[in-house]
């Protein structure tokens, strides 16, 4: 299958950068007005180096709160742009905050659009899983003081991965509501714990109800078959509450047709 050829403006060469960035001073990537988003304060960076004309395009639309470690982004700049792709990241850098970084930046590959071109994205909720709390996890990891069950949490996932309708996991969602969950796992630790979810495309808040729904399996009230159940019920009622956005972390990007293109 020919994939699409998204070109930059006539005039203009496409930049790829990888973005990170603390979710907690922002009300997400997107640009809302009168609210800081992360795609606003790059976009003010790259006008101060005279590359401010387009704003800069996301792999994702993070919700507010949530972080990135490495979010592919995409910004179309003049061929005047005097300012080399080698030192763009040093020079982006020093008119961010210190919530925002950009780890690389290159010039992107031909027809290549950060977010119409992403095949997979991937996604991280901690819980920090642990009688007490702890400070250096504080905005990092949800606070979880009892007991889980990884084994319940697994087989509950198990019964949710797939392409299914997830209306159930969906927050206000008016777009259709089937999609492909490609991974939903969850990997224990000492401390902190990680539930990996991949999929191409995600509805709003779904990854968060879907953490709160293995929650509930973790804490014993919940069976895969009542999990397969609240997915096929297609209520968002029947469903856990969505976790505490701060847990969650986009944290990789796949561009099939691109090999080139990996974390920073």
């Amino acid at each position: 299958m020919t994939r699409p050829d998204y070109r930059p403006p006539p005039g203009h060469r496409r930049l790829l950068l990888h973005v990170a960035w603390d979710g907690g001073p922002y009300a997400g990537w997107q640009s809302q007005p009168a609210l800081p988003s992360v795609q606003d304060t790059l976009h003010g960076a790259l006008s101060r180096l005279g590359g401010g004309e387009f704003r800069p395009v996301a792999a994702g639309r993070t919700d507010a709160g949530v972080h990135a470690e490495a979010m592919p982004v995409h910004v179309d700049v003049p061929d005047t742009f005097r300012v080399p792709a080698a030192k763009l990241a040093r020079a982006l850098n020093a008119h961010l905050p210190p919530t925002v970084a950009v780890l690389h930046a290159a010039d992107a590959p031909a027809g290549f659009h950060a977010r119409f071109s992403c095949t997979e994205r991937q996604y991280v909720y901690r819980l920090l899983v642990h009688p007490q709390r702890h400070p250096l996890w504080h905005g990092r990891a949800l606070h979880v003081p009892q007991p889980l069950n990884p084994g319940a949490m697994n087989a509950a996932a198990a019964a949710l991965t797939g392409t299914h309708d997830f209306a159930a996991f969906a927050t206000q969602e008016d777009r259709q509501t089937v999609r492909e969950l490609r991974l939903l796992r969850v990997q224990p630790g000492p401390l902190i714990w990680e539930i990996h979810v991949h999929g191409e495309s995600f509805l709003r808040h779904m990854v968060r109800g879907l953490v709160g729904t293995l929650l509930l399996a973790g804490q014993g009230r919940l069976s895969p078959e009542q999990a397969a159940g609240i997915l096929h019920s297609r209520q968002r009622s029947q469903a856990g509450a969505n976790v505490p956005a701060h847990g969650l972390s986009f944290t990789g990007a796949r561009y099939e047709g691109f090999p080139e293109i990996g974390s920073a």
